[in-house]
Formats: C-alpha cells, structure tokens, sequence
C-alpha cells in the first residue's frame, strides 16, 4: 500500500492562522495547532503512529502522556511515546523535558495544585533541524513560535499538570501517577547510518530517521511495516504520487520506487520498527550509500512550490 496521506485540521488556542510554507492555509479566523496526516483510505485499518505537524504562537500546557502499563490499566489501549522534529524556530523559541530535579509524587501534586509548575520544568532552547525523543511518563511542553513534525504511538491521551490560565481541566492525579517527576533521560546525538541516512530517534515503538537525497536520483524505499514518510524540502514522486512540502506518504508492506525532483529530496521517514532497518533506502542508479555502524541491525541502538491537497476539519 502506498498512499499520498490525506490531512486533518485541528484547532487549538496556541495554534496559527498562517501555515505557510508548510501548508497553504492561511488568513482563517481562528488558530489552527495541528496537522494529523491519516490514511486517504477511510475504511483502511488504523494505523499505529500517527504523524502530525503542529504551529505555535503561544506555549503548550505542561503536560505527561502514560505508558503502556498504566494505559492498560485505565483501560486504555496503549501508551504515548513521541518524538519531535523542529522545521522551524523563532529567536528565542523553547521546549520543556523533565523537571530541573526529581520531586516526590506528593510534591508534584502541591505543584500543580499551586500553579508553581513551570518553574520546576526544565526550560531549553529549541533549534532548527533537532531531534527530540520524548518517552511516555516525561514530563513535557512546547514553547511559542515553533514548527514541530510530531511522531507517536496512537493515543490522545494527556493529562495536563499547568495550563497558563486557559478553561481546561488539569489532572493533577492522573499526571503524578503518569509522570517520572525528574529529569528527563539524557539526550541522543543523531547517528549517520549511510551518506543519505541519519537515525534521528530510536523507540521501542518507532524509528524516525531524516534522509538526504541527491537531485534526479532513483531509489527504493523497503517499507515491510507501516512507515510514514514526510517531505521537509525538495520533492519526490513515490509510486504514483507526488509529495512536495509538507505533504506525506504512507507506506505499507511494499517495495516504493522514489525518484526524487530536481532540487533534491530531504524527508522524515519513521517507522513501526525497535530499531534501524539496514535495507530500508537501496540506489537505483548508482552505487549503493557507503555503510557504517548499520551493516548489522543489532549494531543500531533502539533509539518549494506548494500544491496543498484538500484538507478536512478533524473532530478532535
């Protein structure tokens, strides 16, 4: 299966009226904060990722998503692990991951209840072209003025612990039981995995990875599980369609031919995989990209002119 994605709108208080580059919406009269790409086939299975693009002008509440455990035992089918891609940052733009030192359960509910949250998170800049890696159970917020591509198991479930004075519930149980209320685990440097490829962040649940390529060149992209594809610059035809800015593709169980437009092809690839997939990009008409640390996958640690399609309001 392979598929130009259809996407959905979603309407949040932080979001923008102008999503341009990334999309040609603007001038609309209330903010839009996400972008959901979904399969164009309605009546195909729901996929386990879900890939968005979100737009802000104002922070994020501050917020913990649970793990698998704790999802199940509310009765949910499973956790939320995400990962974020920054296209684009404002001077001075931040995001908060992890609190600046470890906290007692009992204490992160005084926080909340007092509204003295923020200044427990660990605030940092936000830069262009970084990769974030954002485990279910880490408390976490995105600043104003940021452009995100946001990877994640399928679920929307948050609870919020501050909201910066906006009507909505906190969840001041729910998040202490969810959140590790510490700092967040170190960050991953990228790993160069080909001269196309850099394994941005590995999940037991996904792998996103960037990938560079060359103008006017062919290749194959093995998706033997469900992958998403995203174009951040340049432009592609993959199988019968074409993929400029900001659009993406989902890919399913098939061997998908890319030939890549004449200014290059930079994308987001990420995929339902534990860990790096050594085969997953192969030249078509060149030598194939020189190899490092992938020649064995269990050398991976698990770590333009837009032409936007028609795009539906989501009911979220």
């Amino acid at each position: 299966m392979i598929e130009l994605a259809a996407m959905e709108i979603v309407r949040k208080p932080w979001g923008s009226k102008d999503l341009r580059p990334w999309n040609g919406r603007h001038d609309e009269t209330a903010a839009i904060g996400e972008i959901w790409f979904e399969r164009a086939d309605k009546t195909a299975p729901v996929p386990a990722l879900l890939l968005k693009l979100l737009f802000t002008t104002e922070r994020l509440s501050i917020q913990v998503h649970p793990d698998d455990q704790l999802a199940h035992a509310l009765g949910l089918a499973n956790g939320k692990t995400e990962a974020w891609y920054v296209l684009d940052a404002a001077r001075g733009a931040e995001i908060a991951l992890g609190l600046k030192q470890r906290i007692a359960p009992a204490a992160l509910r005084t926080a909340i209840a007092d509204g003295s949250v923020p200044a427990l998170v660990n605030w940092q800049d936000a830069r262009e072209g970084e990769a974030i890696s954002v485990p279910a159970g880490t408390i976490h917020a995105i600043g104003a003025g940021l452009v995100i591509a946001e990877i994640q198991q399928r679920s929307d479930t948050t609870f919020r612990l501050f909201d910066y004075g906006r009507p909505r519930e906190l969840h001041p149980d729910e998040a202490a039981r969810a959140a590790d209320p510490g700092p967040a685990a170190p960050r991953v440097s990228p790993l160069w995995l080909t001269d196309t490829r850099t394994l941005l962040v590995g999940s037991p649940y996904f792998v996103l990875e960037h990938i560079d390529l060359p103008p006017g060149s062919r290749w194959t992209l093995d998706a033997g599980c469900e992958t998403w594809l995203l174009v951040i610059a340049g432009d592609a035809r993959i199988g019968s369609s074409r993929a400029v800015l900001g659009e993406a593709v989902f890919i399913d169980g098939e061997r998908a031919e890319l030939a890549v437009g004449p200014v290059g092809l930079q994308a987001l690839v990420a995929y339902a995989k534990a860990k790096a997939v050594p085969d997953l990009l192969l030249a078509l008409d060149r030598e194939p990209a020189r190899r490092t640390t992938i020649s064995d996958p269990d050398d991976v640690p698990p770590l333009a002119t837009i032409q936007p399609q028609p795009i539906q309001e989501a009911q979220h």
